[in-house]
C-alpha cells in the first residue's frame, strides 16, 4: 500500500470550478498537473500527457481547453528544433500555409471517410 499511496503526489488536482456564464450544466475546471509528470525538454509528452490523454475521456460529452500556463522553469528545458521552419517547408515543398500534424484517434469521433478528407486537405 505504501507503493500506492506515494502515487498520490502524481494525481491531477483540480483546484476551482466555475460555472460558464449563461450556460447551463456547463463549468470551467482549473487543473494543475505535477511537473514530475512531464519529460523535460519534451512538448510532444507534455502535449500528449495533457490533451491527448483528457480528451479520450468517454465520460466527458465536450470538452475544451482555453488556456495552459507554464512554468518558466519547465519551458526553459525545451531545446528548440534543430533547425528553422523554412528547412521544413524546402523538404516538404510545402509553402504559404501551414504545416499540421496530428495523431489520428478514431475514438473521438469522426468517420473513417471525414479523417480522410481531413487528411488530404492538409496534404
Amino acid at each position: 500500500t505504501d507503493g500506492l499511496t506515494s502515487l498520490d503526489r502524481y494525481k491531477g488536482r483540480c483546484y476551482g470550478i466555475e460555472p460558464v456564464p449563461g450556460e447551463e450544466s456547463q463549468f470551467i475546471a482549473y487543473v494543475a498537473y505535477p511537473l514530475d509528470l512531464f519529460e523535460e525538454g519534451s512538448v510532444t509528452n507534455m502535449f500528449t500527457s495533457i490533451v491527448g490523454n483528457v480528451f479520450g475521456f468517454k465520460a466527458l460529452r465536450a470538452l475544451r481547453l482555453e488556456d495552459l500556463r507554464i512554468p518558466v522553469a519547465y519551458v526553459k528545458t525545451f531545446q528548440g528544433p534543430p533547425h528553422g521552419i523554412q528547412v521544413e517547408r524546402d523538404k516538404l515543398n510545402k509553402y504559404g500555409r501551414p504545416l499540421l500534424g496530428c495523431t489520428i484517434k478514431p475514438k473521438l469521433g469522426l468517420s473513417a471517410k471525414n479523417y480522410g478528407r481531413a487528411v488530404y486537405e492538409c496534404l
